[in-house]
């Protein structure tokens, strides 16, 4: 296991000349944060919000201790594989369900969303939120920590990020080994790393749905008030995957560009494990144009396709 690095200042913020952190002093302007609307999306309940509304919410969230009033704030991305697979497996979809904010990853979700009532602004992605976060985090005085991807792209991401936004204070970086969260023995370390940094923002980049799953199971005692499941984000801000151009982007055909990119490693996931999709989607608007989805969410788990699809 990779040891957990630090790189900037202390993790308390710097106060100014009145004694107060930024994010306290009089004057100060966050960014405003909203209360979501949640759409039954083939049995998720997705958030239809931005990313400005997503990077309100964890600056308030941030500026609070934990407590039992307010425990730590956890935000996934679904995608369509994220929307595949939970219908294959009713306990991941408890998963995405359990979070605070559960944004759609991608064109297909967000015009999915739209079709079955919901406003959704735009997709909110975790390539996105990594760099947006850390921009607000670095403003606001927050710390941050990166958990996974392999072992020096975490340090490499926290250095970029930080030329990019002056400021900004990394508590750690940790690359866990391969199936470190499978036994009690392994995963202790890590929670123990993290506990010790006490980032106010967590990224976690373990890939669906151990990412998930880990955060579901141990964000009471990692100690960050925010921890997101960010997959390839990590590299992404590393530099060692390149994300699509913004066009290509816009019209849903990242999943096209990332395919050309790795074909070996996703090529079975998006044109065989995810087709089932396309079935998942025309189901719930049947169901809409019937009277019935869209309008409620049901229990996580409830109602859901068990595997194999057919």
């Amino acid at each position: 296991m990779t040891k957990t690095s630090h790189l900037g200042p202390p993790l308390t913020p710097t106060p100014d000349a009145q004694g107060l952190p930024a994010s306290e002093r009089p004057g100060h302007a966050s960014i405003a944060s909203s209360q979501t609307s949640k759409i039954d999306i083939c049995g998720l309940p997705v958030d239809s919000t931005s990313t400005e509304e997503v990077i309100g919410q964890i600056l308030d969230r941030c500026r609070r201790p934990i407590s039992a009033e307010a425990p730590p704030m956890t935000i996934f991305s679904c995608n369509v594989d994220m929307v595949v697979k939970a219908a294959r497996d009713p306990s991941f979809a408890g998963t995405l369900s359990s979070a605070t904010l559960l944004t759609a990853d991608g064109m297909p979700i967000v015009w999915l969303g739209r079709a079955l009532g919901g406003a959704f602004p735009e997709r909110v992605t975790g390539a996105d939120l990594l760099p947006a976060v850390s921009a607000a985090c670095a403003r606001e005085g927050f710390s941050v920590f990166f958990l996974g991807a392999a072992e020096g792209v975490a340090m490499e991401a926290a250095q970029r990020l930080q030329a990019s936004h002056p400021g900004l204070r990394i508590a750690g970086t940790l690359s866990p080994p391969p199936g470190f969260d499978r036994e009690p023995e392994t995963t202790r370390p890590v929670i123990e790393a993290v506990q010790a940094a006490r980032p106010d923002v967590l990224f976690v980049a373990l890939g669906a749905p151990r990412q998930e799953r880990f955060i579901e199971a141990h964000a009471g005692e990692l100690g960050a008030k925010v921890a997101l499941g960010i997959g390839a984000a990590i590299d992404m801000a590393a530099g060692r995957v390149q994300r699509a151009p913004k066009l290509v982007q816009r019209v849903g055909a990242e999943w096209l560009w990332r395919l050309a990119s790795e074909p070996r490693r996703l090529a079975r996931r998006y044109l065989i494990e995810d087709a089932p999709f396309a079935w998942l989607a025309i189901r719930a608007l049947w169901r809409r144009a019937g009277g019935g989805s869209g309008r409620s969410i049901p229990a996580a788990g409830s109602d859901r396709p068990r595997a194999p699809l057919r």
